[in-house]
């Protein structure tokens, strides 16, 4: 079976280096990397007496894996605005009488969007993420003045699961001739 319907000569897989991630309704700026979506089920081991000596096995509880997403350090906050949804520093230190809240419950999980895009930028594959919340955050990395390298901020998601959007399906690849020189 072929594994591009559409664009039958297609041999090469789509790369990992062209996506985007999007959550209230915009996508968001400057994020480099994406962690793995990943859904581990629980296996259920179970043996009856009267069973030979061997146990049978059934699918337990699922989990989805937390989604770590990393960008390089600008004004962009983001990731920290999110982040101070799920508990506020300044709120939380505020004494009693002006307290107002540490947690944002009405809006501290979002639901995101993970795009992926082929090398001539069509989208060709897309997740819905569902019920995210930061549960960790770095705002900076280790600094180094020996080091030459970005600085680097990042965000744990924590999720309670994903699909595929299949209304997004293989598009028709684009080609076009060289312009006359």
């Amino acid at each position: 079976m072929a594994q591009f319907s559409v664009n039958a000569n297609r041999y090469d897989p789509y790369k990992n280096f062209k996506f985007r991630v999007k959550w209230d309704g915009k996508y968001v700026a400057g994020i480099s990397k994406v962690g793995m979506l990943k859904r581990t089920t629980e296996v259920v081991e179970h043996r009856e007496g009267g069973d030979p000596s061997t146990v049978r096995k059934s699918p337990g509880q699922s989990k989805y894996e937390p989604i770590t997403l990393e960008r390089g350090v600008t004004h962009d906050s983001d990731f920290e605005k999110w982040a101070n949804k799920v508990w506020s520093f300044n709120n939380a230190q505020a004494a009693a009488d002006s307290r107002t809240q540490e947690v944002s419950l009405a809006d501290f999980r979002k639901d995101i969007i993970i795009d992926v895009f082929n090398e001539a930028g069509q989208k060709v594959i897309s997740y819905n993420v569902f019920r995210c919340w930061v549960s960790e955050y770095q705002a900076i990395p280790e600094l180094d003045a020996s080091a030459n390298a970005v600085a680097i901020q990042s965000v744990t998601l924590q999720n309670e699961g994903w699909v595929r959007d299949e209304a997004v399906v293989e598009p028709g690849e684009p080609s076009y001739e060289e312009p006359a020189a």
